[in-house]
C-alpha cells in the first residue's frame, strides 16, 4: 500500500513538473504579440495617445458636442460611459455654476472623473 502511494506521488510530481516546464519553456504566439504590443504602447507618450484617440474619433464620426450648450440627452448620446443621469449632473452643474471655462472643468462634476473626461475628450468642445 505504501509503495503504491509513493509511486502515485512520484508520478504526479513528474507529470506536474513536465507540464509546468513546457508551459514556461515556449510562450504562445498570442503572448509574444501581446508583449510586443505593450512595449510599443509604453513607448508612446500619454499626450500622443490622447491626440491619436482624438484624431481617430473625429475621423470615425466627427461628432462633437458643446459642454456649455448641449442638453443632457445630447451629452449622453455622444459621451462614452455617460448615461442620462451623469449627463443631467453635468447640465445641473453648468446651470448652478455657469459655463465651463475648460473641458477639464468637467472633473468638478460629481461622478465625472479624469479617466472619463480623457476618454471623451475627442467628442467634446466648449
Amino acid at each position: 500500500m505504501k509503495h503504491g502511494i509513493k509511486a502515485l506521488l512520484i508520478t504526479l510530481t513528474f507529470a506536474c513538473a513536465s507540464l509546468s516546464h513546457s508551459a514556461l519553456a515556449a510562450p504562445s504566439e498570442a503572448a509574444k504579440s501581446q508583449t510586443a504590443q505593450s512595449k510599443g504602447e509604453a513607448a508612446a507618450s500619454p499626450q500622443s495617445k490622447a491626440q491619436e484617440t482624438a484624431k481617430n474619433a473625429l475621423e470615425e464620426d466627427g461628432t462633437q458636442v458643446s459642454i456649455n450648450s448641449a442638453t443632457a440627452e445630447e451629452l449622453s448620446q455622444v459621451m462614452s460611459g455617460v448615461g442620462i443621469k451623469r449627463a443631467q449632473a453635468i447640465v445641473s452643474y453648468r446651470e448652478e455654476y455657469g459655463p465651463f471655462k475648460t473641458i477639464e472643468d468637467l472633473k468638478q462634476v460629481p461622478g465625472i472623473g479624469g479617466a472619463l473626461v480623457e476618454r471623451n475628450l475627442p467628442n467634446l468642445k466648449l
